[in-house]
């Protein structure tokens, strides 16, 4: 886990000001990966005391604008934050509880990842959800 320090040379790198929400943001998102804005919101509070939902939401768009943070939203779902940027990672959901989990870019054959069509456009990412039961909930269904 970065520290605080780390987390102002990220801001700096960024050209963002270093201030008290944005450095809770990204250590509330480093320290709880596929939160949601309201969990979010919660660890930021009880780390800093006082801070309004606007507050955390501007953050997380600032943060998300500069690559130190990405914003996924799997169907059925709120928006979500994690820290993993730079790299073309997908996501396995479970159908049951909705836990995520991070999974590497596919290897092998992906037939699916190549566009038929690009229609002229540079593809730089494919974003994959594969979807499923964690196993915490197939072992609860199978009792």
């Amino acid at each position: 886990m970065p520290t605080a320090s780390d987390f102002q040379r990220m801001l700096r790198e960024a050209s963002l000001r270093v201030t008290s929400p944005r450095i809770a943001v990204l250590s509330a998102v480093h320290a709880h990966p596929h939160a949601d804005t309201d969990s979010i919101l919660g660890v930021v509070r009880a780390d800093l005391g006082a801070v309004s939902h606007q507050a955390v939401y501007d953050v997380l768009r600032a943060l998300t604008a500069a690559g130190l943070l990405r914003r996924i939203e799997p169907q059925g779902s709120v928006a979500r934050y994690e820290a993993r940027v730079g790299d073309n990672h997908h996501h396995v959901v479970c159908r049951s509880c909705g836990v995520i989990a991070d999974v590497d870019c596919a290897v092998g054959l992906t037939p699916c990842l190549t566009a038929s069509d690009d229609h002229g456009f540079t593809i730089d990412e494919a974003e994959v959800i594969y979807w499923g039961t964690c196993p915490g909930c197939t072992t609860a269904t199978s009792l």
